[in-house]
């Protein structure tokens, strides 16, 4: 039977009273409701994508007819298709086609039947996913996936992208890089490649190879679909617009990172603060895993992991007070693997040092600590063994070392503490010294004492 198709109506799925069925509707009136994409040719350029709307439904004396409602996912916009029934309407089944509704590649879409009058409770709903570029049809005849077919170079010894876009014929292209972090960032200039440009190759300079630092590529959609659509919205000029990108919200980009395996400089935005004794890393790019730190007891040594610094890798992590040990390291875990940077062992820093001799007093030890900044040491024995972290005993708080008194004539300050010789020197025993006076410090170990002759530099 012939059907009466309105033009589509503004509205909101959302904003719409609705009122109870009567009684005589005892069953489910709509029964199905199916979409699927369709393709519409002949346009300058390429196809445009089309969302074609049917519904079946059991006819009831009290309805009117049908409305239709799409929404967008990502910007909320909404358009609306309704349709009358006329009143010879006897049949008991009916099928519906809805106008198509306009659509862009891979757009998620909520798609919402009702009844008209709109009765409380009597509508269908389903989620919708437009085909993207990887479908045969959709990436060889949609001007969007155009985009897709592009060719780039990097060029490392210039810092630049040489980008080929596709040759004359097709549509207009915004071309720029950008930092892909929860959006696409500008990380430079973009270029539009017009239709008419001689060569369609376009040169993006970079200051950083990071692996979020991505090409993005956009169809010039207010061009390509001329001054204005069917369903009423206005396009602004492209000049007009942040960055010179097309106005319209469901312009597909399409993105690749050239350097998405390049993760080594994430590990090294690592940054400390003397005054505030403050550790941070803040990488450039989004990482997902854990921040932790870690000390390494010698060369080539597992990096052991610190008491209460496991951090989520969000963002900026920052630690307060923390020792400027050689040996205290980041560890970053990943679903790549672990990276371990030591930050402090470049020269620049000051380290303390542990020393062990004998005391004055017979039958004792002393350790000492040397540091070049006013300082707080303790010294525990603790089992020679492989677990972390030991079980260390008998802590021994050592001497404080007071801050310079600028006379270079002066010996430097020394921390100390005599501890008995025999628990010094027991077997499997190490000597652990740690600084008090911040919150992370890398601890330092000696073990198997020689105690005929107990002095030298810790490890």
């Amino acid at each position: 039977m012939a059907l009466t198709l309105l033009l589509p109506s503004p509205g909101n799925i959302f904003n719409s009273f609705c009122q109870q069925p009567p009684t005589s509707m005892s069953r489910p009136v709509l029964e199905a409701l199916t979409l699927s994409t369709a393709m519409k040719c002949g346009l300058p350029g390429g196809c445009s994508l089309l969302l074609r709307v049917n519904a079946s439904l059991t006819l009831h004396e009290s309805l009117r007819g049908l409305e239709a409602c799409s929404m967008s996912l990502d910007t909320q916009e909404t358009h609306c298709q309704r349709v009358r029934f006329p009143k010879a309407s006897y049949q008991p089944q009916l099928q519906v086609h809805f106008d198509c509704f306009e659509v862009s590649v891979a757009q998620s879409l909520y798609i919402t039947l009702r009844t008209v009058p709109n009765f409380c409770g009597v509508q269908l709903d389903q989620q919708y996913h437009v085909e993207d570029c990887s479908d045969e049809d959709v990436g060889r005849h949609v001007p969007a996936c155009f985009a897709g077919k592009l060719s780039y170079w990097v060029d490392r010894s210039r810092k630049v992208v040489l980008v080929q876009v596709p040759e004359s014929g097709g549509p207009d292209y915004y071309v720029r890089l950008c930092l892909k972090r929860f959006t696409c960032e500008d990380a430079g200039a973009p270029v539009r490649v017009t239709a008419n440009r001689v060569s369609r190759r376009v040169s993006l300079p970079y200051n950083q190879e990071l692996s979020c630092l991505c090409l993005e590529v956009s169809e010039d959609v207010a061009l390509a679909a001329g001054s204005g659509r069917k369903d009423g919205r206005t396009l602004r000029s492209p000049q007009s617009l942040p960055q010179g990108w097309s106005a319209t919200p469901d312009a597909v980009r399409i993105q690749t990172c050239p350097f998405e395996d390049d993760t080594e400089t994430l590990w090294d935005a690592i940054h400390y603060q003397p005054v505030s004794q403050a550790l941070s890393w803040e990488p450039a790019c989004p990482v997902s895993g854990r921040v932790s730190l870690c000390w390494r007891p010698g060369p080539g040594a597992r990096c052991l992991e610190l008491q209460h610094s496991g951090r989520p890798a969000r963002g900026r992590v920052r630690y307060l007070f923390v020792d400027t040990q050689p040996q205290l390291c980041l560890k970053f875990s990943t679903r790549l693997g672990f990276r371990v940077r030591c930050p402090f062992q470049q020269r620049r820093f000051p380290a303390w040092k542990m020393t062990v001799r004998p005391a004055p007093a017979p039958g004792r030890l002393r350790v000492a600590f040397s540091s070049p900044s006013p300082a707080r040491f303790q010294v525990c024995l603790c089992p020679q063994g492989k677990t972390w972290p030991p079980a260390c005993r008998r802590v021994l708080q050592a001497s404080s070392i007071p801050a310079a008194s600028g006379d270079p004539t002066e010996d430097p300050a020394v921390a100390f503490v005599d501890i008995p010789r025999d628990e010094a020197c027991a077997p499997s025993t190490c000597l652990q010294g740690r600084r008090t006076d911040v919150q992370f410090s890398a601890p330092q170990l000696l073990c198997d004492l020689q105690c005929a002759a107990a002095q030298g530099p810790a490890a």
